[in-house]
């Protein structure tokens, strides 16, 4: 087994080496589908959320052994730089790799709860005029993100929490182990959010203020953020896109 844990709980090492072994008997279980996530109490009262991820195929067991750090690893790291960029995501505990006859077994990557409650998926349902006001700070934020060579390849609905604090909204991603970092063009940031499913009037705001905050022309961003969702959607005939 290998675990590797942030300086700050560093104290927690005896506990959270013994988390794999009491995983199942522990907490409370907010998703369970390939991966399993559970609400788990930290010995000082702290909520943290703690994923658990598949066992690899067998080639991928050796894979993520021995030439390709595991998706657990990758998040913790990746969530690491965030922070250091302030770019919102649940700040990263540690992560832990269990091997097996062939490689890497299961892995489990721990961060604190987040405090933010709303998912983006809101924006998949039925429209709700109270939520135009969270798009232009979705697009600073995404705009931010990408001004700090921070590229989320799986942008989608269900990886972007929000809430309003203290009157200010806030946001944070998750499901972190896919991202790159570099320099982030505009087609690739306009790309990039090819996986929210919205109204076409959101997508509008969206690439004005993205534009804005990034020194861009306002109708190019709108022309490819509307060229790479309607090829998306519309060409991959996924379901419930909204074109009007």
């Amino acid at each position: 087994m290998k675990i590797e844990i942030a300086h700050k709980y560093e104290s927690w090492r005896g506990w959270l080496t013994e988390l794999p072994e009491t995983f199942e008997q522990t907490g409370k279980i907010i998703y369970n589908e390939r991966n399993q996530i559970r609400l788990i109490e930290a010995p000082d009262g702290t909520m943290l959320c703690v994923k658990r991820y598949h066992r690899p195929l067998l080639i991928n067991k050796f894979v993520y052994k021995y030439l390709r750090p595991s998706k657990a690893r990758r998040a913790f790291e990746n969530g690491l730089y965030l922070m250091a960029h302030s770019v919102g995501t649940p700040e990263p505990i540690a992560y832990i790799e269990e091997y097996e006859f062939g490689g890497l077994g299961y892995s489990y990557l721990i961060t604190r709860q987040s405090e933010l409650k709303r998912l983006n998926r809101e924006f998949t349902m039925r429209y709700k005029p109270e939520l135009d006001e969270t798009i232009r700070p979705l697009a600073r934020f995404t705009a931010k993100m990408h001004n700090e060579g921070i590229l989320h390849e799986d942008f989608s609905p269900g990886n972007i929490l929000w809430d309003k604090v203290d009157g200010e909204y806030k946001f944070e991603i998750i499901d972190i182990n896919r991202m790159s970092f570099g320099p982030v063009d505009i087609k690739a940031g306009c790309r990039s959010v090819q996986r929210i499913c919205a109204r076409r009037y959101f997508f509008d705001v969206f690439a004005d203020e993205y534009a804005t905050a990034r020194g861009l022309d306002k109708e190019e961003c709108r022309k490819w953020i509307h060229y790479y969702r309607d090829q998306f959607w519309h060409n991959g005939k996924k379901a419930n896109y909204q074109y009007d």
